[in-house]
């Protein structure tokens, strides 16, 4: 094999390369067997803030502390 039918082969895979490259930049897949979607144009979502108020966040503490304590309680045993 000569030089010349080297670099032909070598060009040849990457031109495929850079198609298959070309073909996966302009389209991302949504989900194991979804159908494939543009990413051409993103859609943004404003961002959405949740904030607990005082009062909310204490009734999460004292439960989080209560499930603990059950938890120590029963490994106890």
């Amino acid at each position: 094999m000569s030089a010349n039918e080297i670099l032909n082969l070598i060009d040849a895979e990457i031109a495929k390369l850079q198609q298959a490259r070309t073909l996966l930049a302009g389209a991302t897949k949504k989900g194991p067997g979804g159908p494939l979607k543009s990413s051409a144009a993103p859609v943004a979502k404003p961002k959405q803030e949740h904030k607990f108020s005082p009062e909310g966040r204490a009734r999460l503490v004292a439960a989080v502390k209560a499930r603990w304590a059950a938890k120590k309680k029963a490994a106890a045993k």
